[in-house]
């Protein structure tokens, strides 16, 4: 594999986890296969090309906590070439605190299923609103290539191919609480390519955490 937007087609068994996100202060849990990722990545692909003409070099800011969405939207942008960034970017992506000041602001409500904001919010895109009526099937017309650009973060820039060779695959099903976006970078990255999963606690003490490691069957990172 020599890009990024190639990563979900590696799993040996698509039924399987991939990602399954808790928020303990919510009560929600949700488990997306890699199946089920591909299809939200899919939509996020078709919605980023043809309603924001995202294209190779695009520069996309998830201003996003570690989250189901996070990822899917960071597998998204490779998937179209464009580059996660932390500053000097096109598109913006905001939690529902809707904090972003980039020329495209999009915005995601959190809540649970991707549901959209119960009230449009002034100024953005709401993601829960625009992404589900996106086809299910993207096929880039512009493909990245391994020196597209993947991340530009804390000021230090990866192409596809450098994300690929600095990260090592894991086979495990890893517990993790939230993190930065380069973290979560890495987390993915190693994940599809060992063929593990990841679970994300939110908002838990340690005594939950272990609980959720139990039950799941994870290890706690």
């Amino acid at each position: 594999m020599k890009s990024l937007d190639r990563l979900l087609g590696t799993s040996a068994d698509p039924s399987q986890p991939l990602v399954t996100y808790y928020d303990m202060a919510t009560g929600e849990r949700i488990e997306l296969s890699t199946v089920t990722t591909a299809n939200w990545v899919a939509k996020t692909s078709n919605f980023l090309v043809d309603d924001l003409e995202t294209e190779p070099g695009t520069r996309i800011r998830l201003g996003l906590p570690s989250h189901w969405l996070t990822f899917v939207w960071i597998l998204s942008a490779w998937n179209v070439g464009a580059a996660i960034v932390d500053s000097a970017a096109d598109i913006g992506v905001s939690g529902p605190d809707l904090v972003a000041d980039e020329p495209t602001r999009v915005a995601a409500s959190l809540r649970p299923m991707g549901g959209r904001f119960p009230v449009s919010p002034e100024g953005f895109l709401d993601l829960g609103a625009e992404v589900p009526g996106h086809g299910d099937h993207f096929v880039a017309l512009d493909p990245p290539s391994p020196s597209t650009i993947a991340l530009d973060l804390t000021g230090e820039v990866r192409t596809h191919a450098e994300h690929l060779a600095s990260v090592t695959p894991s086979g495990a099903r890893r517990l993790v609480t939230p993190g930065s976006i380069r973290r979560d970078a890495d987390l993915i990255a190693e994940s599809c390519l060992g063929g593990g999963s990841l679970v994300i606690v939110s908002a838990a003490t340690a005594e939950q955490l272990a609980a959720v490691g139990a039950q799941e069957a994870a290890e706690i990172h």
